[in-house]
């Protein structure tokens, strides 16, 4: 892994056409700006976990598509946590 050290308003670039800004900067957190194509799905890892894990386990089962269908509609009502708050 590769560790660097930035400050509020100082970039990583990831490539050519992903930059990475540091904007705020609390002792309990860091907020972290994304510049990116819009193509690129941005997610953060608890949420790439959990879909990942749920294609896992949809790969894997006896559902039928219905079924299938009817917990997607479930997890799609709940919601992405701070989604409405523009933090996903």
């Amino acid at each position: 892994m590769l560790v660097l050290t930035r400050k509020i308003n100082e970039s990583i670039m990831l490539g050519s056409d992903i930059e990475l800004v540091i904007t705020e900067i609390s002792p309990t957190q860091v907020r972290i700006g994304i510049k990116a194509p819009q193509n690129l799905e941005i997610l953060r890892k608890e949420i790439y976990d959990a879909v990942t894990e749920e294609n896992r386990k949809a790969a894997h089962s006896n559902r039928s598509g219905k079924q299938l269908e009817e917990e997607l509609k479930k997890f799609l009502k709940k919601g992405v946590p701070d989604a409405k708050k523009g933090k996903v």
